[in-house]
Protein backbone atom coordinates (compact mmCIF):
# COMPACT_ATOMS: atom_id res chain seq x y z
CA UNK A 1 0.00 0.00 0.00
CA UNK A 2 1.13 3.67 -0.76
CA UNK A 3 0.06 6.48 0.99
CA UNK A 4 0.49 10.16 -0.18
CA UNK A 5 -0.10 13.22 1.67
CA UNK A 6 -0.51 16.84 -0.89
CA UNK A 7 -1.08 19.87 0.83
CA UNK A 8 -3.99 23.16 -0.05
CA UNK A 9 -2.16 25.83 -1.66
CA UNK A 10 -2.85 29.49 -2.41
CA UNK A 11 -1.94 30.92 -5.62
CA UNK A 12 -0.73 34.80 -6.88
CA UNK A 13 -1.15 35.97 -3.11
CA UNK A 14 -2.22 39.05 -4.85
CA UNK A 15 0.35 40.78 -6.98
CA UNK A 16 2.15 37.65 -8.10
CA UNK A 17 -0.53 36.54 -10.59
CA UNK A 18 0.59 33.06 -12.50
CA UNK A 19 4.23 33.59 -10.50
CA UNK A 20 3.63 32.71 -6.72
CA UNK A 21 2.54 30.17 -4.68
CA UNK A 22 2.35 28.73 -0.84
CA UNK A 23 1.21 25.39 0.84
CA UNK A 24 -0.45 25.20 3.45
CA UNK A 25 -0.93 22.92 6.23
CA UNK A 26 -4.33 21.28 4.67
CA UNK A 27 -4.33 18.28 3.27
CA UNK A 28 -5.57 15.14 0.91
CA UNK A 29 -4.30 11.57 1.52
CA UNK A 30 -3.99 9.80 -1.85
CA UNK A 31 -4.02 5.58 -0.92
CA UNK A 32 -2.85 2.65 -4.14
CA UNK A 33 -3.06 -0.82 -3.42
CA UNK A 34 -3.56 -3.32 -5.27
CA UNK A 35 -6.32 -5.89 -5.96
CA UNK A 36 -6.99 -8.74 -7.97
CA UNK A 37 -8.36 -7.17 -11.11
CA UNK A 38 -10.32 -3.68 -12.30
CA UNK A 39 -10.61 -0.26 -11.01
CA UNK A 40 -11.96 0.98 -7.32
CA UNK A 41 -12.14 4.40 -5.80
CA UNK A 42 -13.07 5.19 -2.73
CA UNK A 43 -13.55 9.31 -1.55
CA UNK A 44 -14.20 10.25 2.15
CA UNK A 45 -14.50 14.21 2.70
CA UNK A 46 -15.11 17.03 0.41
CA UNK A 47 -16.26 16.01 -2.84
CA UNK A 48 -17.22 12.46 -1.98
CA UNK A 49 -21.16 13.15 -3.33
CA UNK A 50 -19.46 14.37 -6.61
CA UNK A 51 -16.18 13.69 -7.74
CA UNK A 52 -15.95 11.00 -10.27
CA UNK A 53 -14.83 7.09 -8.74
CA UNK A 54 -14.07 5.45 -12.51
CA UNK A 55 -12.08 6.34 -14.96
CA UNK A 56 -12.45 10.24 -15.07
CA UNK A 57 -11.16 10.44 -11.67
CA UNK A 58 -8.27 13.25 -12.14
CA UNK A 59 -5.97 11.32 -9.59
CA UNK A 60 -6.40 8.16 -11.71
CA UNK A 61 -5.97 10.33 -15.11
CA UNK A 62 -2.87 11.65 -13.48
CA UNK A 63 -1.83 8.36 -12.25
CA UNK A 64 -2.63 6.72 -16.05
CA UNK A 65 0.24 9.22 -17.27
CA UNK A 66 2.84 8.11 -15.53
CA UNK A 67 1.90 4.58 -15.89
CA UNK A 68 1.84 5.10 -19.65
CA UNK A 69 5.52 6.99 -19.51
CA UNK A 70 6.73 3.94 -17.46
CA UNK A 71 5.09 1.28 -18.96
CA UNK A 72 4.01 -0.25 -16.64
CA UNK A 73 0.55 -2.12 -15.30
CA UNK A 74 -0.60 -2.39 -12.55
CA UNK A 75 -3.60 -4.63 -13.27
CA UNK A 76 -6.29 -4.27 -10.65
CA UNK A 77 -5.96 -0.78 -8.34
CA UNK A 78 -7.43 0.26 -5.54
CA UNK A 79 -7.70 4.09 -4.89
CA UNK A 80 -8.89 5.96 -1.54
CA UNK A 81 -9.11 9.48 -1.48
CA UNK A 82 -9.60 11.34 1.92
CA UNK A 83 -10.18 14.69 1.18
CA UNK A 84 -9.81 17.58 3.23
CA UNK A 85 -9.13 20.32 0.75
CA UNK A 86 -12.62 22.32 -0.47
CA UNK A 87 -13.27 21.52 -3.89
CA UNK A 88 -13.66 24.52 -6.13
CA UNK A 89 -12.70 27.62 -3.65
CA UNK A 90 -9.30 28.46 -4.81
CA UNK A 91 -6.94 26.64 -2.43
CA UNK A 92 -5.38 23.99 -5.38
CA UNK A 93 -7.64 20.96 -5.00
CA UNK A 94 -7.26 19.95 -8.31
CA UNK A 95 -3.34 20.24 -8.11
CA UNK A 96 -3.52 18.39 -5.06
CA UNK A 97 -5.30 15.35 -7.01
CA UNK A 98 -2.93 15.44 -9.65
CA UNK A 99 0.09 15.46 -7.93
CA UNK A 100 -1.19 12.64 -5.74
CA UNK A 101 -1.56 10.59 -8.18
CA UNK A 102 1.78 11.31 -10.20
CA UNK A 103 3.91 10.64 -6.97
CA UNK A 104 1.77 7.32 -5.96
CA UNK A 105 1.33 5.87 -9.78
CA UNK A 106 5.56 6.86 -9.36
CA UNK A 107 5.87 4.98 -6.93
CA UNK A 108 4.21 2.22 -7.65
CA UNK A 109 5.46 1.56 -10.83
CA UNK A 110 9.05 1.88 -8.98
CA UNK A 111 10.35 4.77 -11.15
CA UNK A 112 12.18 7.54 -9.63
CA UNK A 113 10.41 10.28 -10.26
CA UNK A 114 12.45 13.39 -9.81
CA UNK A 115 11.12 16.59 -8.86
CA UNK A 116 11.30 18.62 -12.10
CA UNK A 117 9.95 15.60 -13.90
CA UNK A 118 6.46 15.56 -11.09
CA UNK A 119 6.14 18.91 -12.14
CA UNK A 120 6.33 18.52 -16.08
CA UNK A 121 3.96 15.86 -15.55
CA UNK A 122 1.44 17.92 -13.69
CA UNK A 123 2.03 21.26 -15.43
CA UNK A 124 0.86 18.95 -18.46
CA UNK A 125 -2.46 18.16 -17.02
CA UNK A 126 -3.18 21.68 -14.83
CA UNK A 127 -1.97 24.00 -17.27
CA UNK A 128 -0.05 26.24 -15.33
CA UNK A 129 2.63 25.76 -11.76
CA UNK A 130 0.75 28.19 -9.38
CA UNK A 131 -0.42 25.39 -7.76
CA UNK A 132 1.13 22.20 -8.59
CA UNK A 133 4.75 23.86 -8.08
CA UNK A 134 3.81 24.66 -3.81
CA UNK A 135 1.93 21.50 -3.62
CA UNK A 136 5.33 19.49 -4.63
CA UNK A 137 7.93 21.64 -3.29
CA UNK A 138 6.22 23.42 -0.07
CA UNK A 139 7.02 27.04 0.97
CA UNK A 140 6.65 30.32 -1.09
CA UNK A 141 7.52 29.16 -4.90
CA UNK A 142 8.87 31.60 -7.50
CA UNK A 143 8.32 30.27 -10.78
CA UNK A 144 8.47 31.17 -14.22
CA UNK A 145 8.63 29.38 -17.63
CA UNK A 146 11.34 29.41 -19.50
CA UNK A 147 11.53 28.09 -23.55
CA UNK A 148 8.67 25.31 -21.72
CA UNK A 149 10.73 24.11 -18.74
CA UNK A 150 9.40 25.59 -15.11
CA UNK A 151 12.42 27.59 -13.46
CA UNK A 152 11.66 28.09 -9.28
CA UNK A 153 13.18 29.26 -6.33
CA UNK A 154 11.81 27.83 -3.31
CA UNK A 155 11.53 30.20 0.09
CA UNK A 156 11.01 29.14 3.58
CA UNK A 157 8.62 31.48 5.59
CA UNK A 158 9.03 33.88 8.93
CA UNK A 159 8.21 31.96 11.93
CA UNK A 160 4.77 33.14 13.66
CA UNK A 161 2.97 33.71 10.10
CA UNK A 162 -0.29 32.14 9.44
CA UNK A 163 -2.77 31.88 6.53
CA UNK A 164 -6.31 32.71 7.28
CA UNK A 165 -8.70 31.38 4.56
CA UNK A 166 -12.33 32.42 4.62
CA UNK A 167 -14.15 30.08 2.51
CA UNK A 168 -17.45 31.02 1.28
CA UNK A 169 -19.70 27.72 0.50
CA UNK A 170 -20.18 28.23 -3.04
CA UNK A 171 -17.17 27.54 -5.87
CA UNK A 172 -15.61 29.39 -8.54
CA UNK A 173 -14.55 28.25 -11.93
CA UNK A 174 -10.96 28.34 -12.45
CA UNK A 175 -11.30 28.40 -16.26
CA UNK A 176 -14.45 31.30 -15.93
CA UNK A 177 -12.42 33.17 -13.84
CA UNK A 178 -9.48 33.29 -16.04
CA UNK A 179 -11.71 34.55 -18.79
CA UNK A 180 -12.88 37.77 -16.41
CA UNK A 181 -9.03 38.96 -16.86
CA UNK A 182 -8.34 41.53 -19.32
CA UNK A 183 -5.93 40.59 -22.22
CA UNK A 184 -4.12 43.19 -21.78
CA UNK A 185 -3.08 45.55 -18.90
CA UNK A 186 -2.01 48.81 -18.82
CA UNK A 187 2.30 49.90 -18.17
CA UNK A 188 0.84 51.67 -15.25
CA UNK A 189 -0.40 48.16 -13.59
CA UNK A 190 2.49 46.83 -15.01
CA UNK A 191 4.68 48.61 -12.66
CA UNK A 192 2.31 48.26 -9.90
CA UNK A 193 2.31 44.57 -9.82
CA UNK A 194 5.88 44.04 -10.24
CA UNK A 195 6.76 46.67 -7.24
CA UNK A 196 4.08 44.84 -4.94
CA UNK A 197 5.34 41.15 -5.89
CA UNK A 198 9.20 42.03 -5.71
CA UNK A 199 7.98 43.85 -2.53
CA UNK A 200 5.98 40.71 -1.00
CA UNK A 201 8.64 38.20 -1.93
CA UNK A 202 11.58 40.47 -0.01
CA UNK A 203 9.06 41.18 3.09
CA UNK A 204 8.36 37.40 3.26
CA UNK A 205 12.05 36.63 3.12
CA UNK A 206 12.56 38.87 6.07
CA UNK A 207 9.64 38.42 7.96
CA UNK A 208 9.00 42.48 7.91
CA UNK A 209 4.92 41.98 8.05
CA UNK A 210 4.33 45.49 8.08
CA UNK A 211 4.86 45.40 4.75
CA UNK A 212 2.22 42.81 3.67
CA UNK A 213 -0.35 45.73 3.50
CA UNK A 214 0.91 47.26 0.84
CA UNK A 215 2.79 44.69 -1.26
CA UNK A 216 -0.21 42.32 -1.57
CA UNK A 217 -2.34 44.78 -3.54
CA UNK A 218 -2.80 44.06 -7.13
CA UNK A 219 -4.29 45.60 -10.29
CA UNK A 220 -4.09 42.83 -12.78
CA UNK A 221 -6.72 40.06 -11.62
CA UNK A 222 -8.41 40.39 -8.18
CA UNK A 223 -10.44 43.86 -9.55
CA UNK A 224 -11.90 41.70 -12.29
CA UNK A 225 -12.52 38.57 -9.99
CA UNK A 226 -13.97 40.59 -7.37
CA UNK A 227 -17.03 40.75 -8.39
CA UNK A 228 -17.72 36.81 -8.41
CA UNK A 229 -17.34 37.18 -4.32
CA UNK A 230 -19.84 38.98 -2.88
CA UNK A 231 -19.28 40.77 -0.04
CA UNK A 232 -15.28 41.17 -1.11
CA UNK A 233 -14.52 44.51 -0.26
CA UNK A 234 -16.36 44.24 3.31
CA UNK A 235 -14.19 40.98 4.27
CA UNK A 236 -10.95 42.42 3.03
CA UNK A 237 -11.96 45.50 5.03
CA UNK A 238 -13.24 43.65 7.96
CA UNK A 239 -9.91 41.07 8.05
CA UNK A 240 -7.44 44.44 8.13
CA UNK A 241 -8.93 45.98 10.86
CA UNK A 242 -9.21 42.82 13.11
CA UNK A 243 -5.39 42.56 12.34
CA UNK A 244 -4.69 41.05 9.09
CA UNK A 245 -1.69 41.86 7.74
CA UNK A 246 -2.17 41.05 3.77
CA UNK A 247 -5.45 40.25 2.39
CA UNK A 248 -5.58 38.69 -1.18
CA UNK A 249 -8.14 36.07 -3.20
CA UNK A 250 -6.77 33.04 -3.05
CA UNK A 251 -6.05 31.48 -6.54
CA UNK A 252 -9.31 32.08 -8.46
CA UNK A 253 -11.21 32.80 -5.55
CA UNK A 254 -13.84 32.33 -4.11
CA UNK A 255 -11.72 31.82 -0.74
CA UNK A 256 -10.06 34.81 0.57
CA UNK A 257 -7.02 34.28 3.02
CA UNK A 258 -5.39 36.59 5.03
CA UNK A 259 -2.29 36.78 6.10
CA UNK A 260 -1.37 37.40 10.22
CA UNK A 261 1.36 37.04 13.09
CA UNK A 262 -1.58 37.27 15.52
CA UNK A 263 -5.27 37.56 16.40
CA UNK A 264 -5.86 34.67 14.43
CA UNK A 265 -9.06 33.81 15.21
CA UNK A 266 -10.76 37.24 15.72
CA UNK A 267 -9.98 37.44 11.96
CA UNK A 268 -10.93 34.13 11.29
CA UNK A 269 -14.17 34.98 12.96
CA UNK A 270 -14.63 38.43 11.62
CA UNK A 271 -14.22 37.26 8.08
CA UNK A 272 -16.97 34.34 8.50
CA UNK A 273 -19.18 36.71 10.02
CA UNK A 274 -18.76 39.23 7.37
CA UNK A 275 -19.46 36.69 4.55
CA UNK A 276 -22.93 35.77 6.45
CA UNK A 277 -24.01 39.46 6.80
CA UNK A 278 -23.50 39.64 2.82
CA UNK A 279 -25.53 36.79 2.42
CA UNK A 280 -23.12 34.22 2.12
CA UNK A 281 -22.32 31.27 4.27
CA UNK A 282 -18.90 30.84 4.78
CA UNK A 283 -15.84 28.65 7.03
CA UNK A 284 -12.81 30.33 8.36
CA UNK A 285 -9.65 28.25 8.28
CA UNK A 286 -6.22 28.93 10.85
CA UNK A 287 -3.46 27.31 8.78
CA UNK A 288 0.03 27.41 9.06
CA UNK A 289 2.09 27.50 5.89
CA UNK A 290 3.40 24.06 4.65
CA UNK A 291 7.28 24.03 4.19
CA UNK A 292 7.86 20.28 2.89
CA UNK A 293 5.56 20.19 0.35
CA UNK A 294 3.81 16.48 -1.11
CA UNK A 295 5.38 13.19 0.62
CA UNK A 296 4.75 9.57 1.11
CA UNK A 297 3.34 8.44 4.58
CA UNK A 298 3.75 4.97 3.94
CA UNK A 299 4.80 2.56 1.50
CA UNK A 300 4.08 -1.57 2.39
Amino acid sequence: MIRVQVPATTANLGPGFDCLGMALELYNVVEFSKIHHGLVIEIEGEGSGELPRDQKNLVYRAARRVFEKTGYDPGGLRIKLSNNIPLGRGLGSSASAVVGGIIAAGMMSGASLSRREILGLACSMEGHPDNVAPAILGGLVIYTSVDGEINWLKIDLPAGLKVVAAVPDFPVNTREARENLPHMVTLRDAVFNISRAALLVAALQKGDFNLLGTAMDDRIHQPYRSGLIPGYKKVVSAARLAGARGVAVSGAGPTIIAMADGNYKLIAEVMKETFRESGVSARSIILDPNPVGARALEVI
